[in-house]
């Protein structure tokens, strides 16, 4: 079923699977309760984590995005998204990236290996603004916040030889997330949202950062955000090490943590335009200009699981699924997971080593030979990029020499076009052989 639902990323099972026994035999199979997510992703996150625990320096990226199934009014037992108007799934993902360089910008270049946790649920009873639920009151049941870093319960450290860091945004910025990373010796880069009062001073984390002496500046490239272009900024930077209070839990007061800060800071932007500004807590080393720097293109690097979750809904289409039980699109979107790897991957390759062979074996020898027919076989032969750019000429894109990477609606249109062509090239030659 994962084959074809990679050939044919629709979304809907009836497009992926035309035979009505295999579409019987799919639905039968997404309706057995015991056919869980975590069973369903058990063997790719071991290999994953296997992968994880080779020696070498690892990003552990973790995110959050919501499926939207409003649409879908047949659906039942989804939970509320967004403002609470909207009904779907929230999906949480840690995706495991392997840092194969750093640049002369140090800024971590790798291939993204898989997941090593996901968990996928309804959010069930009243939305946080509407609950009149007191904090200690809340400290004191399980929360959808506890799932950040929890993935490192479940897969405990790296071995020596490996390094892992965990990135996470301000959603992350609360005791057990940082508590679970120096457990577990991992590294980690969380951008602070909260106030936090300093432990052996007077004052507070944000006021004594801004003091801190400036360690350089340097340019950021920001993607293009809704209603925003991409841009580059340029910032200040500064950097401290800082004792912070710990908080008060059920089971009492927790100990204070030391922390590595760095504050960035965008001093001149564009009119209309809100600053960037970053204040990031972590474990790295801070003290030198090229230790900041590396902190800074951590979390920079955050984006990869934006495009991950990007790949998911657009490259494999889940939103557009017609299963009618929350728990039957939970195991879909399982599935659906494991195939947006392949697809971030062939998207990241094309970026990152573009003029890298392929083998005939990424798409199968009708696929290349279609595209060939198409386009012309490139003079170089079939890189990464001139594949990734074929697919998506068929699905629309331009390919002009300003176009850079293709996005994920023409590469998604390209692969469904494709396959459908190979699949009638192999149907033609299964029909020569026979006559023959």
């Amino acid at each position: 079923m994962a084959t074809q639902l990679a050939q044919s990323p629709s979304g809907t099972l009836p497009q992926a699977l035309p035979e009505w026994s295999e579409l019987k035999a799919a639905y039968r199979w997404l309706s057995q309760p015991k056919n869980t997510p975590e069973k369903i992703q058990a063997p790719h996150r071991q290999r994953t984590l296997q992968q994880c625990r080779e020696p070498g320096e690892y990003l552990l990226i973790e995110d959050t995005s919501e499926l939207d199934y409003t649409h879908h009014p047949a659906t039942v037992e989804l939970g509320t998204i967004g403002n609470g108007q909207g009904r779907g799934l929230l999906v949480h993902s840690t995706l495991a990236v392997r840092v194969e360089a750093w640049n002369l910008r140090q800024q971590p270049e790798g291939v993204g290996l898989g997941l090593l946790g996901q968990h996928i649920w309804s959010r069930s009873g009243p939305s946080r603004r509407k609950s009149r639920e007191r904090w200690r009151q809340r400290m004191q049941r399980p929360r959808e916040s506890q799932r950040w870093a929890a993935v490192l319960e479940e897969i405990g450290g790296p071995p020596p030889s490996s390094r892992w860091i965990f990135l996470a945004d301000r959603e992350a910025d609360f005791y057990e997330p940082i508590q679970r990373c120096q457990r577990h010796k991992v590294d980690f880069v969380i951008r602070a949202y909260h106030p936090r009062a300093l432990a052996d001073q007077e004052g507070h984390l944000q006021e004594t950062v801004a003091q801190a002496p400036v360690r350089g500046r340097l340019s950021l490239e920001l993607r293009a955000r809704p209603g925003q272009p991409a841009r580059t900024a340029t910032v200040t930077v500064r950097s401290c090490s800082l004792k912070v209070v710990g908080p008060w839990r059920p089971q009492g007061q927790q100990p204070d943590l030391e922390l590595n800060v760095v504050e960035v800071r965008e001093q001149s932007a564009p009119p209309g335009v809100e600053p960037l500004q970053w204040l990031l807590l972590s474990s790295l080393p801070c003290t030198r200009w090229v230790e900041v720097q590396r902190v800074v293109n951590c979390y920079a690097a955050r984006w990869w699981v934006e495009e991950y979750h990007k790949a998911l809904k657009t490259g494999t289409a889940v939103e557009e699924s017609q299963l009618e039980r929350a728990y039957r699109l939970e195991t879909l979107v399982a599935v659906l997971s494991v195939i947006a790897v392949r697809l971030l991957n062939t998207k990241w390759l094309a970026r990152t080593r573009g003029e890298q062979l392929v083998g005939r074996e990424v798409l199968g020898p009708e696929a290349l030979a279609l595209l060939a027919i198409k386009f012309g076989k490139p003079k170089g032969g079939w890189t990464h990029r001139a594949l990734l750019v074929a697919v998506a000429r068929l699905g629309g894109f331009l390919a002009r020499k300003g176009d850079g990477i293709p996005g994920w609606l023409t590469i998604w249109r390209g692969w469904q076009k494709l396959m459908v062509m190979s699949q009638g090239l192999e149907m033609v030659n299964a029909k020569g052989k026979r006559s023959g």
